[in-house]
């Protein structure tokens, strides 16, 4: 019989095994079949935040949960210390689930801890994870991609906005953001000046698929001042004709 490949590297049966598992946009509702096998198996937990506290209920009663942060903005623990955590526990014997909000190869840092894993001889796999960026929209009722309004769509993170060609941007049918809450007036501005079109619309999903989760909607020209003194952060951002389209499917 053909076996589905994984991401492991390493079969070192004296020693631990690290899932780098994706948790996808917040709710447990959300998670995958395999992701839910995975944590009710684990005797770690390395989370970044437990956006939904129904999460514990798919833990063994002995499982260790160990918070290392890295929320946008607030104090986390350096990648570094993150990595010698997750080789320690897989080398007492552990089976380790490093929890990533989304899906760990969507700006999920993996690459470092992969590095890190492969390197102290660690067996790891990679469980998928949907990410905000598609749950999002979705949930918005805004399709990313349409036969009209958009035949296709970018993915960015907006951490670090000197980093990006905001002239090819302006260009994309469709264009989505993560991680730009804190500069929502700096990315409209990009873009404005890069020649997209002011009533281009425009929405910012707040907490998605959580039961606080919010949705403003407005052109690129008004946004700012549609969502001023609103706390914004952790949001996904999408910009296209798409927006549109939510009051028709949502």
């Amino acid at each position: 019989m053909e076996q589905t490949p994984t991401a492991a590297l390493t079969d070192n049966p004296s020693s631990g095994r690290v899932y780098l598992l994706g948790a996808g946009p917040g709710s447990v509702d959300y998670l995958t079949q395999q992701a839910r096998d995975c944590l009710r198996d684990c005797d770690v937990l390395v989370y970044d935040a437990l956006t939904d506290e129904r999460l514990r209920s798919h833990l063994l009663p002995h499982c260790h949960l160990i918070n290392v942060g890295k929320r946008g903005g607030e104090p986390s623990t350096p990648q570094a210390k993150i990595n010698q955590i997750l080789i320690a526990q897989c080398q007492q014997g552990h089976q380790v689930v490093r929890l990533k909000s989304g899906d760990p190869f969507i700006f999920g840092r993996a690459t470092a801890e992969i590095q890190a894993l492969k390197a102290a001889d660690c067996d790891f796999e990679v469980i998928p994870g949907l990410s905000s960026a598609l749950v999002a929209p979705l949930l918005a009722g805004i399709p990313l991609t349409d036969p009209v309004m958009s035949n296709g769509f970018g993915v960015f993170t907006a951490h670090d906005l000197d980093a990006l060609n905001w002239e090819a941007l302006a260009q994309l049918p469709t264009l989505v953001l993560l991680m730009g809450g804190r500069n929502l007036d700096a990315i409209c501005q990009r873009l404005l000046t890069r020649g997209r079109s002011p009533f281009t619309p425009m929405a910012i999903i707040r907490w998605a698929s959580q039961g606080n989760q919010r949705i403003w909607t407005a052109t690129l020209r008004d946004m700012p001042e549609r969502v001023q003194g609103e706390p914004l952060s952790p949001c996904v951002i999408v910009v296209g004709e798409v927006v549109s389209l939510r009051e028709f499917l949502r």
